[in-house]
């Protein structure tokens, strides 16, 4: 029944098609472009986002037609992929099949199939469109059949340099990473079509064409302004009250029915947050562990784990990336408005949520009853707390995670007593953005809590009784005036976040033996601590004064964490230096960030081997760092940021930087000369920097460079830059408060178009210099 609904055919209704006008140029240029291989290029995203819809517009292309006006076929794979039911869609569309070429085929087996195929397109360009490619094992399922003809070299589809392509549609960016190059749909990049409350609607549907389709029926009734504006506040409830988002949701939960078991609690966790609220991953993957739907693995963080979750969510379009960090590791995420829905359908169904919860005074007055099931496990809060805490919850005793949203009132100590009274096993509890005066010490009763978030609450003190909480797993809060001396006792905790304390008063941690993450602890109470005992810690931060600790002593610490330490920040307040070290000893140190003074960066400053992301900030370094550097053999991150360097020039030898991919230059206001000799930064890939004031000598020697980040946004500046964008250049504005400009080189180029590309670049960015772009 599913798959029936799904099945398409290339014979579109043109209303059906709307926008994509961006995506469908792109797409036909690549098509019909001019390189003779055979390219599989594939269009990924979630279901309903319109990959099936913006395959036909480019099939149906005038263009596209002419470049294949014979061997010109559209097969529909599904979620039950069989080979010979797709080949013979394709066989029967093919210019040369004639009926009795379609009759044999029909005799012959799956594999002779596949031969029979491959000899129709050997000799001619074709293109093929495969809709709706489920696995990696579907494509080389499909691809790789025929093998009797030694020509073949296994794949029904050849390559005979003609410049055939083939084009699939899928969920999943692992099918297309398999298969060839890909083209990745953006909901944003949709153009809206209606104006005013009708744009609004579009936005709403964050560019589903089926759900544009669908809202475009409902609103083609003669609606006044004011039910435009009701369909606008409720959409959701007004395509189900048409009968309309049984359609999308339908479609869509074919995702849902393909996820493995592992996945689907974490699918439907998400359908405890606010609608398009931005989610912290660091958050959600905590979240995840202390529910207990992450499965630990050999040799594995549980943390390392859940993200690879994340990661697969998200490579099923289920999850849609906000922000990453610079080296692309996703630090914000959001759940788009239907795949939220569906994720709020299946948890009611699994009894995994009730509801989630926007107390409003006229329904739920404080004299209600009990308004929650008593099977329900998990809520989630989007109001004011005062009125939740008024409410009667009696009636949810087995209640396992609480989480807030969107709160500022400020709570009384009181009025947070009745969560230990109600729900005495729970294991989860988030009051982020929630303002608090103070915690009552019966929090100590909930012996079974896993995960307590105060982070942004304006606390200043935690009871004494938070040592009690031997389940703890992590304890994520800042701005604390000082921290009990009693985390010792939680030993069971593996995350705990307690930056910016304003007192520094002694914190023993040495005893808890798992911790993995410690981040905010002071210099003062990391030397008085025996990190010896910490063997499972992989992440710490490091804060504070640190004028008063002895240099070999810190050092020592540091070196004891050899067996585990993968990332390392230390951040010094005021006018204190950051103590030298010498890191060799920590093989697995990976990341090191420093933010403070440092009195000199030399060669006995021993960066461990195998670094490979490396953060400078407020070190004030005076000699130019690059010779020092430029020999880290592993190094492929390098952000030197405001006030790491204070000179004016920085030079990079010859064989400088073997493995950098990645260079960020941020508020340099006096570095005027980067020169980077040519056979330097062979690898370098992206380029950051926010001063045009600096001229960068070899710019056109990085061959392999496709990404820059400038912060232009000035009219002239943008008309500077089209004089090269439609040769081999694009550009994207950057999102944020400091805006700015993503330029981004075209794949696939010759290197003497590469050469060519960074010529144009380096001309354009010398123009800029000279106007003062800044």
């Amino acid at each position: 029944m599913l798959q029936d609904l799904r099945r398409s055919t290339p014979h579109a209704e043109e209303h059906v098609v709307v926008g994509l006008e961006n995506e469908a140029y792109k797409l036909v240029n690549q098509l019909i472009g001019r390189d003779q291989r055979r390219r599989v290029i594939s269009l990924v995203g979630m279901g309903g986002i319109g990959k099936t819809t913006l395959a036909k517009k480019v099939y149906n292309h005038t263009q596209v037609v002419e470049c294949f006006p014979d061997y010109r076929a559209w097969a529909y794979v599904s979620q039950d992929c069989r080979p010979r039911d797709v080949y013979m869609q394709i066989i029967k569309q093919i210019c040369s099949s004639t009926k009795e070429h379609v009759e044999m085929a029909e005799k012959l087996q799956e594999h002779e199939l596949g031969d029979f195929l491959h000899g129709h397109l050997k000799d001619n360009r074709y293109l093929i469109v495969l809709d709706d490619v489920w696995s990696p094992a579907d494509w080389s399922c499909l691809a790789k059949k025929s093998s009797n003809d030694p020509d073949c070299l296994g794949s029904v589809f050849p390559d005979g340099g003609k410049g055939s392509r083939i084009l699939l549609t899928t969920r999943y960016k692992e099918v297309a990473s398999h298969a060839d190059a890909f083209l990745d749909i953006d909901a944003e990049s949709y153009l809206p079509y209606l104006k005013e409350l009708g744009e609004k609607k579009v936005d709403k549907c964050n560019g589903l064409p089926l759900a544009i389709v669908l809202l475009g029926g409902l609103l083609s009734k003669n609606m006044s302004h004011i039910e435009w504006k009701k369909v606008h506040d409720n959409m959701s409830a007004y395509l189900a009250k048409e009968g309309q988002i049984a359609g999308v949701m339908t479609m869509l939960n074919l995702s849902y029915i393909d996820l493995p078991s592992y996945l689907k609690p974490c699918f439907l966790h998400l359908s405890l947050f606010p609608e398009d609220y931005v989610i912290s991953t660091r958050k959600l993957l905590l979240l995840w562990i202390s529910e207990g739907f992450v499965l630990q693995q050999d040799r594995q963080s549980m943390k390392d784990t859940a993200e690879i979750y994340l990661n697969e969510l998200i490579n099923r379009n289920l999850i849609q990336v906000v922000r990453t960090s610079v080296n692309a590791r996703v630090m914000e995420c959001r759940v788009h408005d239907f795949i939220q829905e569906l994720a709020i359908e299946k948890a009611k169904e699994h009894n995994f949520i009730i509801t989630n919860i926007v107390v409003d005074p006229h329904l739920f007055p404080s004299s209600s009853p009990s308004l929650f099931s008593s099977k329900s496990r998990r809520q989630s809060i989007y109001s004011d707390f005062e009125r939740y805490a008024s409410i009667e919850h009696y009636s949810t005793p087995y209640l396992r995670s609480l989480l807030y949203f969107n709160l500022g009132g400020i709570c009384r100590i009181s009025q947070l007593d009745f969560i230990t009274k109600c729900f005495k096993v729970l294991r989860v509890q988030d009051l982020e953005g929630l303002g608090i005066e103070n915690v009552p010490s019966i929090i100590g009763e909930l012996i079974h809590l896993r995960y307590l978030g105060l982070r942004h609450t304006g606390l200043k003190m935690l009871p004494l009784s938070i040592g009690n909480l031997r389940n703890l797993q992590t304890l994520d809060i800042n701005n604390l005036k000082r921290v009990p001396d009693v985390i010792w006792k939680i030993t069971n905790m593996r995350y705990l976040y307690i930056e910016e304390q304003e007192e520094d008063d002694p914190l023993k941690i040495d005893m808890v033996q798992n911790l993995q993450i410690l981040s905010g602890i002071t210099f003062n109470q990391w030397i008085r601590n025996n990190s010896s005992k910490l063997t499972c810690l992989e992440k710490l931060k490091i804060e504070g004064r640190c004028e008063l600790v002895e240099e070999v002593e810190f050092s020592n610490s540091i070196a004891k964490l050899h067996s585990s330490l993968k990332s390392l920040y230390l951040k010094a307040s005021d006018e204190s230096s950051i103590p030298s070290l010498a890191m060799s000893s920590c093989p697995h140190l990976c990341k090191f960030d420093i933010k403070g003074r440092m009195q000199k960066l030399t060669e006995t400053f021993k960066f461990p081997r195998n670094l490979s992301q490396l953060t400078l900030e407020a070190c004030r370094l005076e000699c130019d760092p690059m010779p020092i550097l430029e020999k880290l053999p592993n190094l492929l991150t390098l952000r030197l940021r405001a006030g790491s360097y204070l000179g004016k020039e920085m030079h990079v030898s010859a064989d400088g930087f073997p493995r950098l991919q990645i260079l960020q230059l941020l508020r340099f206001k006096e570095l005027v000369w980067l020169n980077i000799l040519k056979g330097a930064m062979p690898w370098l890939m992206q380029l950051e920097f926010d001063n045009f004031k600096t001229e960068i000598f070899g710019l056109n020697e990085l061959l392999n460079l496709v990404e820059v980040k400038i912060p232009f946004s000035s009219l002239l500046a943008m008309i500077l830059f089209h004089k090269i964008e439609d040769s081999f250049w694009g550009l994207t504005r950057i999102a944020g408060a400091e805006g700015g400009m993503h330029i981004c080189r075209q794949k696939g180029l010759t290197l003497a178009s590469s050469k060519q590309a960074l010529e144009q670049l380096a001309d354009f960015l010398e123009q800029c210099s000279r106007l003062n772009f800044v």
